[in-house]
């Protein structure tokens, strides 16, 4: 088993061999990379973020797709549109996400940028109840289920109180939280603090951690997201997640 130090200098260089810009392309973080506006960065990549399950090249597809139909500008889109003319959407499907989910993402997304001051606003106010990312995450899901939707969309937005791992919404606070100068994550989001950020738990960052000793727990599960998010704030107490590109590139690319 390796010593703490050994540990640390791996996990040090696998993320600097992965944390760089040529991830961006096998990447879904590459769908909102392709915008500067805050705004559609952030609905971009949510719903980029939203869809990323199964395999990779499909989940690109189908979300440059999605783009696509929103006229690749979706803050315009769910600003100055109504649901009388997102016909659109009703066939858009991604595995288990089909266009009843669709549609209500979008209508959700519209409340929320029209009413509750946008996707920022609403993690920071959870993250500010304890300054914890549990309590932002939480926060989120209430406000975003806040408008009329068929009980079948729940299941595609991770509930942590149920013990869900909530890989893709950690995926998508990594990319609007984090900031260094590897050009891969945005820092766009001020109110979150790299430091809180929980790891995206993925079949590959899960195994990868077993195997290094970094995790204990058997089930990838929001308890498995504590235990080995704070094995690795041991290596690094301020930027945490940056582990995730060793993890998840030892993983996918070795």
């Amino acid at each position: 088993m390796f010593t703490h130090r050994e540990l640390f200098e791996l996990l040090e260089e696998k993320s600097q061999r992965y944390n760089r810009p040529s991830f961006i392309e096998t990447d879904p973080i590459q769908v909102p990379k392709q915008y500067s506006q805050k705004e559609n960065i952030e609905i971009a990549g949510f719903l980029a973020a939203s869809i990323a399950w199964g395999q990779r090249p499909t989940i690109i597809k189908n979300a440059f797709r999605l783009m696509q139909l929103m006229g690749n500008n979706p803050y315009e889109f769910l600003l100055h549109t109504e649901e009388k003319d997102w016909g659109q959407f009703q066939t858009f499907k991604h595995r288990t996400f089909n266009g009843t989910d669709c549609l209500f993402f979008l209508r959700s997304l519209q409340h929320i940028y029209r009413d509750c001051g946008g996707l920022e606003t609403v993690f920071t106010k959870g993250f500010q109840i304890d300054n914890r990312v549990a309590s932002a995450l939480q926060h989120f899901r209430r406000v975003f289920f806040e408008v009329e939707h068929e009980a079948r969309s729940q299941k595609h937005v991770s509930n942590i109180d149920k013990g869900a791992s909530a890989k893709r919404l950690n995926m998508f606070l990594r990319w609007m939280v984090r900031t260094d100068k590897a050009g891969v994550d945005f820092g766009l989001w001020r109110g979150i603090p790299s430091s809180a950020l929980m790891l995206p738990l993925d079949v590959h960052t899960g195994t990868q951690a077993r195997q290094l000793g970094l995790l204990s727990r058997r089930q990838d599960d929001w308890k498995t997201v504590l235990e080995v998010t704070e094995k690795l704030r041991t290596f690094d107490p301020n930027d945490p997640i940056k582990y995730d590109f060793a993890l998840f590139g030892m993983g996918a690319f070795e």
